[in-house]
């Protein structure tokens, strides 16, 4: 599915329960309509992965030609993937302020991809100090821990801040709204990595699935960003070959208002802008001809050629 919807990568989260929760969280009741187990133990150990289906869903995203990874929300599940030759390492939120786990996953080695739900900009500059110096390929994705996640609480503007804040590392986005437009924002903001939750169907148990994209989403998702992407083009501001048509079609001249005869010192109540026929002098220069003497009559409605203007040096536009 995320192949056929264009997505670079699979990400999975993989847990060593009795490593990520304590014993008593584990045996802390669990009565949500979302619960699989009595227990939050016995509900996580319904959902999680053994290590032979990570291995099975590693083969399989290779055979189709996607990247596998997965969120270690543990340090044995990072020894884990580190093992299953991940790509790169997923920090999930709940592991940003863990300093311990970012050294250890850090001296890895591999890229890490840092969510920073749940942080403050503080804790992501001693996050940053701690990672760069052991593995300067790092990013940050602006993040908010919210199932689903309203757009009132999102802050896209967080990514500009750490662009400014950590100008060295790429910034992306992971997020848990519906829909693809705030998604889509982002990547227009300069994220270069962007997360979302898939689901084959919304309705099913779990709180995750309704701030999850279903498969036709997550393909309209892919399908604009690449689009934005494109479209994000060059900071150069410059008449663009494309646009030749339109100026050649509409493009305005500089036009006598009235009949000027040979001799005439030209001023500004003499001349107009118009569409004309041929091409004269660009709207711009209007002011450049003021003070300028013609050098044959020109009429009425007449286009300003430089033919017509004595000592015309024609400025080159840059």
């Amino acid at each position: 599915v995320l192949q056929d919807c264009g997505a670079d990568c699979a990400k999975f989260q993989k847990s060593e329960l009795e490593y990520k929760f304590n014993k008593k969280a584990l045996e802390r009741p669990y009565t949500s309509e979302h619960s699989w187990g009595k227990t939050y133990g016995e509900h996580k150990r319904h959902l999680e992965f053994s290590h032979d289906q990570y291995k099975e869903l590693k083969k399989y995203a290779e055979e189709i030609g996607i990247f596998f990874t997965a969120s270690g929300m543990d340090e044995m599940a990072v020894e884990f993937l580190h093992e299953l030759d991940v790509p790169f390492f997923k920090v999930g939120s709940g592991d940003t302020n863990n300093f311990p786990y970012l050294e250890k996953t850090a001296k890895k080695g591999r890229p890490m991809v840092i969510s920073s739900g749940m942080q403050s900009m503080n804790t992501m500059h001693q996050v940053y100090q701690i990672v760069k110096p052991i593995n300067p390929n790092f990013c940050f994705l602006q993040c908010t821990s919210a199932y689903p996640l309203q757009p009132e609480d999102v802050n896209l503007r967080v990514i500009s801040a750490y662009q400014s804040a950590f100008p060295d590392i790429p910034i992306g986005y992971s997020g848990h709204e519906t829909g693809i437009a705030i998604s889509v924002a982002a990547v227009a903001m300069g994220a270069k990595v962007v997360e979302r939750h898939v689901t084959l169907n919304k309705t099913w148990k779990g709180s995750d699935h309704q701030a999850s994209l279903e498969p036709n989403e997550l393909a309209e998702l892919v399908k604009a960003i690449r689009t934005v992407e494109k479209a994000m083009g060059s900071p150069v501001k410059q008449l663009l070959p494309c646009e030749m048509a339109c100026n050649e079609k509409l493009g305005k001249s500089v036009v006598a208002k009235v009949a000027i005869p040979e001799g005439a010192v030209l001023t500004l109540d003499m001349l107009t802008v118009k569409v004309g026929e041929p091409k004269g002098f660009p709207p711009e220069a209007i002011f450049d001809l003021v003070g300028q003497k013609v050098r044959k009559n020109i009429e009425e409605d007449e286009t300003i050629t430089e033919q017509a203007v004595e000592n015309h040096v024609k400025k080159v536009k840059c």
